[in-house]
């Protein structure tokens, strides 16, 4: 039942589960997390900036390959790169590098063409550090496209690369150079499909705290129905007692008064008329309220605040002890202020026995001033933690009844120590009081 005052909703995401925690922490993929939400935002907002980014640093790590005129190869064997013109490399790095603009747009189609044009350079016996937008490209493809298309471009990945390495452009080294961009092609493939999965996974967790969001407005807004309509049957009986009386007392006057030949006869008739036709909408009201409930009755006295005591003596017998303290002149209060009274104290006590533990202790306080009656229980339980995430009914029926009366609750754990306290104030009006 009990829960912190309302406060805006706080979605709190669940740890990964073991499996992927050492994905998580592993430091190559933790530095690729960190600050990921300033890049996202700025992402949203500004796409073509992160395009032309990467765009620009495969570039400038091409720039050796077009100003240097060694001939030394990429596993230490010389390569023909050095027998073809300037010009000729940089549109082999141009071919290469531009498509990656387009890499999250599209990335089969980047891939395709990134693919083609290093089987023609490979062919041509060339090998430059361009070559690198194979990886980012095949990076892309595993975050953003589609799985079987990344299936397909790993394998044709690996295959022209082993034929690069073994018969297009010979290395000096093959075993360790094919060793080597294999494990390259598999690095770039893994962090794609990796932080893939995590955009997923944090999906269904945004999903998933969106659905419970709804399911528990949902909640509360189907409780708050329930306990209003159970305090309208709880006030029918006490309006339809009152109506009753004051039938009954005109009906009497209006005798009274024709046997004596007043005047007020008629008046007093229509005056108990009246009543009696107000008692019977009031039925047809609690008819509809009750019409899954036709086994009750549809009058009966309602507790008050002397029925407290009862109340508190089974509370005691449940094994939460219970002090009782009242001040001010209770038993002249409103039967339907009494009956919230009665209900304030009855939903904290209910809580109490069932999250304050065993050795918890509980005090209840009634106070009544010139316009207000102050309800204050409270419990030295341990356990206001779970009592604060607990979804129950019986918070919204207290703040449902003191509503009535312009009341305030307030309900969480004292400044000081353990337990759990509930203090709610009701305005009373300056008539409401027993007949």
């Amino acid at each position: 039942m009990r829960q912190a005052p309302a406060t805006p909703a706080r979605v709190t995401a669940a740890a990964p589960s073991p499996g992927l925690a050492d994905v998580w922490a592993h430091p190559l993929l933790r530095c690729l997390l960190q600050g990921q939400s300033a890049r996202q935002r700025l992402d949203q907002r500004h796409p073509w900036v992160l395009d032309t980014a990467v765009v620009l640093a495969v570039a400038l790590l091409s720039l050796p390959d077009l100003l240097s005129s060694s001939r030394h190869g990429p596993f230490g064997d010389p390569t023909e790169h050095g027998h073809w013109p300037v010009p000729v490399r940089v549109a082999f790095t141009a071919a290469l590098v531009v498509p990656l603009w387009w890499r999250r747009r599209t990335p089969a189609v980047t891939y395709g063409m990134i693919s083609a044009v290093l089987l023609a350079q490979w062919s041509l016996g060339v090998w430059q550090q361009s070559g690198m937008a194979a990886l980012v490209a095949l990076y892309s493809l595993a975050l953003h496209g589609s799985l079987r298309v990344l299936a397909w471009a790993a394998a044709l990945t690996a295959a022209e690369l082993v034929l690069a390495v073994g018969l297009l452009a010979p290395v000096e080294h093959p075993f360790f150079g094919l060793f080597f961009l294999m494990g390259t092609l598999t690095a770039a493939i893994a962090i794609g499909l990796t932080l893939r999965i995590r955009r997923l996974y944090l999906a269904a967790l945004e999903d998933r705290a969106a659905r419970l969001e709804i399911e528990q407005d949902q909640r509360v807004r189907l409780t708050t129905a329930a306990e209003r309509t159970r305090i309208a049957r709880e006030m029918h009986d006490i309006i339809g007692h009152n109506l009753s009386v004051m039938v009954s007392v005109a009906d009497g006057a209006a005798t009274l008064a024709t046997n004596r030949g007043e005047t007020t006869a008629d008046a007093l008739r229509i005056l108990a008329d009246t009543g009696r036709q107000a008692m019977s909408e009031l039925r047809r009201v609690l008819d509809v309220l009750r019409e899954d409930q036709d086994d009750e009755r549809l009058l009966g006295p309602q507790p008050r605040i002397r029925d407290l005591d009862p109340l508190l003596t089974r509370v005691r017998a449940a094994g939460l002890p219970v002090t009782y303290r009242t001040t001010g002149d209770l038993d002249t209060l409103g039967s339907g202020v009494q009956l919230t009274v009665y209900r304030i104290v009855q939903e904290a006590l209910t809580n109490s026995l069932r999250h304050a533990g065993p050795e918890a202790t509980a005090d209840v306080t009634v106070t009544r001033d010139t316009a207000t009656v102050h309800v204050k229980v409270t419990d030295s339980g341990t356990a206001a933690g779970a009592r604060s995430g607990d979804a129950g009914h019986g918070l919204v029926g207290i703040r449902e009844r003191a509503a009535m009366y312009g009341g305030t609750v307030t309900a969480g754990p004292p400044a000081t120590g353990h337990g759990w306290v509930v203090d709610v104030v009701l305005h009373v009006p300056a008539g409401d009081h027993q007949p």
